[in-house]
């Protein structure tokens, strides 16, 4: 009885409006499915409509088309040695900066922040000419490289908030026991930095996976490192659109990391929660 009195209509109406919220994120997922198993003709006839049969052989050839081990195999390299790269040098990083509150470290962090606000279409150009200055372009280390020095910035600040958490007594008690500084920094901070370092593996494994501006800025013509949103880009020439082939790649694309995402996002909130509230 207690229950329903405190059942307002405010919280009904907030309910609903997050039930409507939930069903119109869930919706492209609902037309990448349904469309899926459709022929051209059906989806240009009616998108909205569930299939009245199945047409399981576009995912076949998608799958042989789109040679989808070797771009799945890309975008998986690319994926872990960015986010682990990511991970490694911007919480070191950020341990620095807290630690080492000089002037110049205070800057450096200010200027790092404010990276964040720049877009990236501004430095597009720019890019493209570094890398082929460096002869990045086309390989697969070029990439990576570039997805350090653009997931740096937000990294660090999320590890940067958490650190400050971390209490110095730990450090000090390990240096009189005798640990070095690498030592103390990951046999005692690393550890430490679990919640936020799940946050931003999610976050940066989330983009990476799905980003198509900068593999095809930077990796270009270079066929044997496409990656999947890459390799779906083929199905949509000036004049056709292969829709009947396009989401079915979409639907194998995004499995794995909605598989990925749903065993982890519990971690999300709880490491941006540490990471902001604690520090």
């Amino acid at each position: 009885m207690e229950r329903k009195a405190n059942y307002s209509f405010p919280l009904l109406v907030m309910e609903i409006a997050a039930v409507l919220l939930g069903l119109i994120f869930l919706s492209p997922f609902y037309f990448v499915i349904s469309n899926s198993v459709k022929t051209l003709g059906e989806i240009l006839l009616n998108a909205a409509k569930w299939p009245s049969t199945y047409h399981w052989d576009n995912y076949k050839k998608v799958w042989e088309q789109l040679d989808f081990p070797h771009v799945f195999m890309n975008s998986l390299l690319i994926t872990v040695f960015s986010v682990c790269g990511i991970v490694l040098i911007s919480s070191m990083m950020a341990y620095r900066l807290v630690r080492k509150p000089t002037v110049f470290n205070k800057i450096l962090f200010t200027a790092l922040v404010a990276s964040m606000i720049i877009p990236f279409q501004s430095v597009m150009l720019q890019l493209v000419r570094i890398t082929s200055l460096l002869e990045l372009r086309g390989h697969l280390y070029g990439i990576i490289i570039c997805y350090f020095g653009f997931g740096l910035a937000l990294s660090m600040f999320l590890f940067h908030g958490f650190i400050k958490s971390v209490p110095l007594e730990v450090e000090e008690a390990a240096v009189v026991d005798g640990c070095t500084p690498y030592g103390v920094y990951f046999k005692i901070v690393f550890p430490l930095l679990t919640p936020i370092m799940v946050t931003v593996i999610i976050l940066n494994t989330l983009w990476i996976w799905n980003d198509y501006l900068l593999p095809v800025l930077v990796i270009g013509g270079n066929k044997d490192l496409t990656t999947i949103p890459l390799g779906i880009t083929k199905f949509f020439g000036a004049y056709t659109k292969k829709w009947d082939l396009a989401l079915p790649g979409l639907a194998i694309g995004i499995a794995p990391i909605i598989v990925f995402f749903l065993f982890l996002q519990k971690y999300i909130v709880e490491g941006i929660t540490a990471g902001s509230v604690k520090g």
